[in-house]
């Protein structure tokens, strides 16, 4: 029978937003990978994945029970079987080929639309503002190439004037007014951000790649259906764990571990 499997979000779970893997969790999630196998499913891409999780894929020894998941499993990646090999690609979707290439060019001339509108919002500018990752699209009005600092201050403006909750609104009424309501979703992608993909391309995707295997999922954004882990948090039931970051879900981890155990 096959293992138990462990997905984990990576921002706000495994590592602080866009910082590198918290080493406090190395041990813990080591002595996971002895009862289950393990798997890191983000709305990011896997350049970032690497550069945040590069200390468990390239170098420890979990890298042989680790499934990457990147663009909400839309990008499958399966361990290595040997020490020189590196994770493998086994599945990959394409947005633009499931919307058709005009409503595709629709999203995106949107998109641009509503990037240009925000000049009028005293928020950081740093480049890298749409992220077509093949699967999904992530729009960020402060630009991905944000540094901490730049990311505070955007999340500060944020929280004083909901600043992405208007563009939640708008964006959803422009795709909305072309008439695809129905075939793109939107949520909020981390502190600064917005994921925007086919709907029914949420994190729940992942679960296509695990047949009847027993499914856990530990993730931050599970509260509410704005956020990014709403679907597949309900959807792992009652597998699930709530975290409020590195720190909790080292307990959470251990938790697990003793339940699998069991």
């Amino acid at each position: 029978m096959d293992r138990d499997i462990v997905l984990f979000d990576m921002d706000g779970t495994l590592t602080e937003a866009r910082q590198a893997f918290s080493q406090v969790l190395s041990s813990p999630l080591w002595d996971l990978a002895k009862v289950a196998d393990v798997g890191i499913v983000t709305g990011s891409d896997l350049n970032y994945v690497k550069e945040q999780m590069s200390v468990l894929i390239d170098s420890h020894s979990i890298r042989y029970r680790l499934h990457l998941l990147p663009c909400n499993g839309t990008k499958y990646l399966v361990p290595p079987t040997e020490s020189r090999k590196p994770h493998s690609l086994v599945h990959e979707a394409s947005m633009e080929q499931h919307l058709g290439a005009k409503d595709y060019k629709k999203l995106m001339e949107i998109l641009m639309t509503l990037q240009a509108e925000t000049v009028d919002f005293d928020i950081p500018r740093t480049g890298n503002f749409i992220s077509a990752r093949g699967s999904m699209i992530n729009w960020s009005p402060m630009g991905r190439n944000a540094n901490q600092k730049q990311r505070r201050q955007f999340k500060k403006f944020d929280k004083e004037w909901n600043f992405r909750r208007q563009f939640m609104g708008r964006l959803t009424n422009e795709i909305s007014d072309v008439g695809l309501h129905d075939e793109i979703t939107v949520k909020f992608g981390g502190d600064t951000s917005f994921d925007i993909y086919p709907t029914g391309w949420d994190k729940t995707y992942a679960l296509r790649h695990f047949g009847d295997r027993n499914v856990w999922f530990v993730g931050d954004r599970a509260r509410t259906p704005k956020g990014n882990d709403f679907e597949i948090f309900r959807a792992c039931e009652p597998r699930s764990f709530h975290t409020t970051g590195p720190e909790q879900t080292i307990e959470v981890v251990r938790q697990i571990t003793e339940k699998i155990k069991a």
